[in-house]
């Protein structure tokens, strides 16, 4: 079997809670890494709670720099509306240095979601 443990690195992409307005997840730096991947997980949801997830893209780290991803640039597609106790995933294929999610309240309460980044093709590997 080969190993794949020590050919990725991943970060927090959201921290874990329970959401109840929009928000922004961290700056993913792509420096030295080839490609990301998001894995979205969504938990118990609230009062009808109806979320959506957008991949965005900077040169910066600036809020304002931020700008959603074209979807030509973007490997798979999110759900309209995150789903209780469901698991999604988006990959980046564009050329900026750093992306993110953002988390969008349309309605409702309160979601329990997280998401981690995936990245491939590190360039100082074994990744610890």
């Amino acid at each position: 079997m080969r190993d794949i443990v020590h050919n990725i690195k991943t970060l927090q992409a959201i921290v874990p809670a329970v959401l109840a307005a929009s928000a922004n997840g961290a700056a993913i730096d792509l420096k030295g890494v080839g490609s990301v991947a998001f894995i979205i997980n969504s938990g118990a949801i609230a009062g009808a709670g109806d979320f959506t997830v957008k991949l965005q893209e900077s040169d910066t780290t600036t809020d304002a720099d931020f700008a959603d991803v074209p979807a030509s640039l973007l490997l798979g597609a999110l759900p309209a509306s995150l789903a209780a106790d469901s698991v999604a995933k988006i990959g980046y294929r564009g050329f900026k240095r750093y992306v993110r999610l953002a988390v969008t309240k349309n309605g409702g309460t309160s979601i329990a979601a997280g998401a981690v980044a995936v990245m491939g093709y590190v360039q100082d590997r074994p990744v610890a």
